[in-house]
């Protein structure tokens, strides 16, 4: 399992156009990958998971992943995460 902190950078947060993104990002890999700013974990999977978490801008999350894939996943998705700036 690997986790890492981060804090959502984008001045829109983690609206559809990101969502979208990152849950196919996501998909691409084999490994579970949940979000959680510690009151609300979500599957970064789906776009409606995403989207409900309301994750705005300054929300400190951790980002969850596990499996076969996971440091692969857990590097790209974090680096995504870190360069939206839309």
């Amino acid at each position: 399992m690997v986790k890492n902190s981060l804090t959502v950078k984008n001045k829109t947060g983690l609206h559809a156009r990101p969502a979208s993104q990152l849950a196919q990002l996501a998909q691409k890999f084999e490994s579970t990958v949940r979000i959680t700013d510690g009151t609300t974990e979500i599957d970064s999977k789906s776009v409606i998971s995403i989207m409900s978490g309301g994750f705005k801008q300054g929300t400190a999350i951790e980002l969850i992943v596990e499996g076969s894939d996971e440091e692969q996943a857990a590097a790209q998705l974090s680096e995504f995460i870190n360069a939206l700036t839309e």
